[in-house]
């Protein structure tokens, strides 16, 4: 029998300890897991089983396992960055040469200027930001004069947040779409987000009506090249904006948090499929690593873990696990950007060997490789793919 499903389960941030490049990031020897995995709220016996700690770099935790239950290995970003965009994009096939534009002290007067008179409205603030304090500190302007609250952060963004009895929703993902239209080539950030807002002074409160407009994959990814030879590509949580909706057959969005995430991923093992489904968990790096919020993080993990085991229990014989990250956001490191870590890679089913040591492997991509091995399509990437090395044949 052959595989007929893959579930790929991007971790969002769960980096496992700086790359050698790490300084060239503005990031010193920062480690994701070492930082929640010294947390009381941290236990992973699931993640353990599979190997987590069996991976290169993590002997300094001294929970290895004598035999691990899948393959494994530590994956090394060879793109110019850090963020969600360009870390995903790896993982499906680009490597990314340059890096996206960020804007530390606010975007250009003449980027500024020019969306004021496509918006025909005012913008305020045009500041690195967190999309909970700007919301505070600019909120009543908006609400007094109608002026957009226009903000950025560590990341390729340009996020505008509204209050919804000002600007309707319909109206902001408006203004993204023109922004998004506008934001293109030496200012192309990888995303523009609708940020609807609800509530009064000084209770404000992020409304779950977010929404991104990614800026296109400037090449063909895997998602492409399954879909174009008829595989199911199946979008969980923010998969189908970051690639712009590009190569996604179905996309399944996440309402409240990463439990919400799962329900919907266990939904889909329900389904009979034959394809990949790829699924995006946030809340790790938004609501816990840009947060700084070391034990957070942690109890994220233990709640991902407990939800990982029942997804084990559910696993079909044809089906194959694969869990990664795209970055890092080590929650005890100073600021709150993005870190540049390694990733790790494991990989579990029944027709996978067990305990297969894959090293330090120096791409993102090898998944997207994999893939293409696994559904026999044709696609062509930096990564060498691992199928031969962890087919239980």
């Amino acid at each position: 029998m052959q595989i007929k499903r893959v579930f790929l389960i991007v971790l969002d941030s769960f980096g496992i300890g700086y790359e050698p490049d790490a300084a060239d990031f503005g990031d010193g020897e920062v480690n994701t897991l070492k930082s929640i995995a010294d947390s009381e709220k941290f236990f992973a016996p699931n993640l353990e089983k599979l190997g987590l700690f069996n991976i290169d770099g993590t002997d300094w935790a001294k929970k290895s396992v004598a035999n691990p239950a899948a393959s494994f290995a530590r994956l090394q970003e060879s793109s110019l960055g850090k963020d969600t965009t360009i870390g995903h994009w790896e993982i499906a096939g680009i490597i990314s040469e340059k890096p996206l534009p960020t804007y530390p002290a606010g975007f250009p007067s003449e980027v500024i200027g020019e969306l004021e008179k496509k918006f025909s409205r005012k913008i305020i603030c045009n500041k690195p930001y967190s999309g909970t304090e700007v919301i505070h500190d600019y909120g009543r302007e908006h609400e007094a004069t109608g002026a957009l609250i226009v903000y950025t952060s560590a990341d390729s963004v340009f996020q505008i947040a509204t209050h919804k009895n000002i600007v309707p929703l319909e109206e902001l993902y408006n203004y993204c779409k023109i922004a998004r239209k506008f934001l293109q080539g030496k200012h192309g950030v990888g995303r523009v987000i609708a940020r609807p807002f609800i509530g009064s002074y000084p209770n404000y409160e992020r409304a779950a009506e977010r929404h991104d407009f990614s800026l296109e994959p400037p090449q063909e990814t895997i998602l492409d090249a399954l879909q174009k030879n008829n595989f199911s590509t199946i979008g969980v949580g923010k998969i189908f904006d970051i690639f712009a909706g590009k190569g996604i057959s179905k996309s399944l969005g996440i309402n409240t948090d990463n439990s919400d995430g799962m329900k919907k991923t266990f939904a889909q093992m329900a389904e009979d499929f034959t394809g990949l489904c790829f699924v995006n968990l946030v809340d790790f790096d938004m609501k816990f690593g840009h947060r700084r919020d070391v034990d957070g993080y942690a109890n994220a993990i233990t709640t991902f873990d407990a939800e990982l085991g029942e997804f084990l229990s559910k696993m079909r014989s044809d089906d194959v696990l694969m869990i990664t990250a795209d970055h890092g956001c080590d929650p005890a490191a100073p600021g709150t950007d993005h870190t540049r870590e390694y990733v790790p890679l494991l990989v579990y089913g029944q027709k996978i060997k067990a305990g297969v040591n894959l090293g330090t492997l120096p791409t993102f991509s090898v998944i997207a490789a994999t893939l293409a091995e696994i559904f026999n399509v044709d696609y062509k990437t930096k990564g060498a793919g691992i199928l031969e090395q962890v087919r239980r044949f």
